[in-house]
């Protein structure tokens, strides 16, 4: 069975179809990048996965939790499915280190001093063991974005979805957090991943997801499908974001 899969997933925002019938699976270790336009249905696509918003029909499994499920166990698939938001959403008044302590000691209950090592290990991967003292408001964007990483990656999940981590932040740091997240990618972390960063999605994903129209238009190997677009939908879409 597939790390991930939906079965012709309904998703609509009153009057509005956000995704009109999506089926794909996801398997472990497989890095997937889901691309398109602004209103396609992207994020609300992650969102449905990690639970975040009901679907009004089709089945989602996420890692053995059926998630569409009546009293689907929500907290117990946060903790399989990480994620990680463009706003960072970090508690501003606690440091890096206590902000990744905090859901290690309420959801997996560990001691503090098992939560703090675990906190340090994490931030250490991230390349910020330097600041584990420091409040957000002391951090760069850049660097916040990198604690809210680490903090999904202390869970222990099964999965990790990104939505645009990098849209909220200034050029010179967007770099910084893709080289965190190929560094993830390289320990064999599963990943899907809405971005708008081309040449990353085509160096480091297994697979694209183009997303047109609340539809999965195309759907192929990275370097493939962003090199030799099949649809003039995707082909446009491109030539927009390149230039």
């Amino acid at each position: 069975m597939s790390l991930v899969e939906l079965q012709n997933i309904h998703k609509r925002f009153g009057s509005v179809e956000v995704l009109r019938g999506i089926s794909l699976a996801v398997e472990s270790r497989e890095i997937v990048a889901v691309i398109g336009r602004s209103g396609s249905g992207k994020s609300t696509l992650l969102r449905c996965i990690n639970g975040l918003e009901a679907v009004q029909s089709g089945r989602i499994v996420v890692d053995g939790i059926e998630v569409t499920a009546p009293g689907a166990d929500l907290n117990l698939l946060r903790q399989r499915a990480g994620m990680v938001f463009q706003s960072y959403n970090l508690f501003p008044h606690l440091t890096a280190e206590r902000n990744i302590m905090l859901a290690l000691t309420l959801v997996r209950k560990l001691e503090k001093a098992s939560a703090r090592g675990v906190a340090h290990a994490m931030l250490a991967k991230v390349g910020l063991a330097d600041k584990a003292l420091a409040y957000p408001d002391e951090l760069s964007g850049g660097q916040q974005q990198r604690v809210a990483i680490a903090r999904a990656l202390a869970m222990q999940p099964a999965i990790m979805l990104f939505d645009e981590i990098t849209s909220a932040l200034d050029p010179e740091l967007v770099g910084e957090v893709l080289r965190v997240l190929e560094s993830v990618a390289g320990e064999g972390m599963t990943m899907m991943l809405v971005t708008h960063e081309m040449n990353f999605a085509k160096n480091v994903a297994d697979r694209v997801i183009f997303m047109h129209e609340g539809r999965i238009h195309e759907d192929g190997p990275a370097r493939e499908t962003l090199l030799e677009p099949r649809t003039a939908e995707l082909g446009s879409f491109l030539s927009a974001v390149l230039h």
